[in-house]
């Protein structure tokens, strides 16, 4: 600009600000100018530039009008105006980086919830599968979905529950045909038995024999279980009360509730009782009850037949096993023989009737097995 001729001078600048994009332009002092906001950042970069470039800089947002920033300086004792960015005078937000941070952030999040909604639902739903399972209760076939992982797992899972039902299947038609086919040489030996002269070996034999026979009805309850027999509508004091006249002279006392009919398996829930019934006899002794009341049971209203001893008990850590097949708690009952079945036939037949099935140690010496069954099954 200095060694320009001064009538080019306009010319050199219109140059400069096409091809550089540098845009210049000669101060007038009757230019009217917009001053810069007085604050703290304004101040500290307008401290800078004069301290560089000369402390009569002069600095505006606007020139005549046109929005901009503008800065002055000098080229020997001629002033011009040169336009900065305007972004050179914004300070840059702190909150903008947070709003950013937090979005993403946000994002993460509900990526990970999605992520761990996709993986963690299908194990929940195989652990529920497998609670009921391993309780001995059948289990509708887990989703496989999800994951290529928890797909597998799940279509393993699937698997091995539909080979226990198949196995369970399996093992309750060859009990019921070995019991089946046990029934006609036990009822020789009864009669043969008939035909002993000797009174005490006469009786021990028929004893043997009636315990047999015994041993193999409840094989054959528990391999029908009475899936095959039709809900009914019936008076359930009338039921308990057949259900305990064989236990009469034991001295059951009967505290039953006069209800409404409801629709049950009458024959396996009577099966259920007596087994009940019969376990208190061999194993409790002492005072035995049977109630039948109304309870409310996970917000609807039920049914509840207890069976109350005050026996030995069971093991706390032993409910639970006393109520799978063919498990027998002799140290725990008395070591009284029998075939492990009975409270299986009761825990499958709160299943079939959408109930519970719950053993409980008594307060003061005891035992308390409680079904119940809902209103509504």
């Amino acid at each position: 600009m200095l060694s320009a001729d001064t009538t080019l001078r306009s010319a050199l600048l219109a140059e400069m600000a096409e091809s550089e994009g540098i845009r210049v332009f000669p101060a007038d002092q009757n230019n009217k100018l917009d001053a810069l906001a007085d604050d703290s950042f304004t101040r500290l970069i307008t401290a800078e530039v004069r301290r560089q470039l000369g402390k009569n800089t002069r600095f505006a947002t606007a020139r005549d009008g046109f929005d901009e920033f503008w800065v002055s300086f000098f080229i020997g004792n001629e002033e011009f105006w040169v336009i900065m960015p305007r972004e050179r005078l914004e300070q840059a937000q702190a909150w903008h980086w947070l709003g950013w941070i937090a979005l993403v952030l946000l994002l993460a999040l509900a990526g990970g919830a999605l992520i761990a909604r996709q993986v963690g639902k299908p194990l929940r739903d195989l652990a529920n599968a497998a609670r009921l399972i391993g309780r001995g209760e059948n289990s509708a076939p887990v989703v496989e979905a999800g994951a290529e992982e928890t797909a597998a797992v799940a279509r393993a899972f699937n698997q091995m529950s539909s080979d226990l039902a198949a196995i369970e299947q399996v093992r309750s038609l060859v009990l019921a045909g070995i019991s089946h086919d046990l029934r006609t040489p036990l009822t020789r030996l009864r009669l043969a038995a008939e035909f002993i002269n000797e009174t005490a070996s006469r009786e021990g034999v028929i004893a043997d024999v009636e315990q047999m026979d015994a041993v193999v009805g409840q094989f054959l309850d528990y391999a029908r279980l009475g899936e095959q027999e039709a809900a009914a509508e019936c008076d359930l004091a009338e039921l308990a009360g057949s259900a305990a006249a064989p236990y009469a002279s034991h001295g059951v006392q009967l505290e039953l509730d006069e209800l409404p009919p409801t629709q049950v398996r009458p024959l396996l829930l009577k099966r259920a009782l007596v087994n009940l019934l019969d376990n208190a006899v061999k194993y409790g002794g002492g005072e035995i009850v049977l109630k039948l009341e109304t309870v409310p049971w996970q917000g609807r209203p039920a049914v509840r037949f207890s069976v109350l001893d005050r026996g030995p008990g069971i093991a706390a850590d032993s409910l639970e096993t006393a109520k799978r097949p063919f498990v027998r708690l002799d140290t725990a009952r008395g070591g009284i023989g029998g075939s492990g079945l009975g409270l299986a036939i009761v825990e499958r037949t709160a299943r079939l009737h959408s109930g519970k099935f719950r053993l409980e140690r008594r307060e003061g010496g005891g035992l308390s097995a409680a079904l119940t069954l809902p209103r509504d099954s």
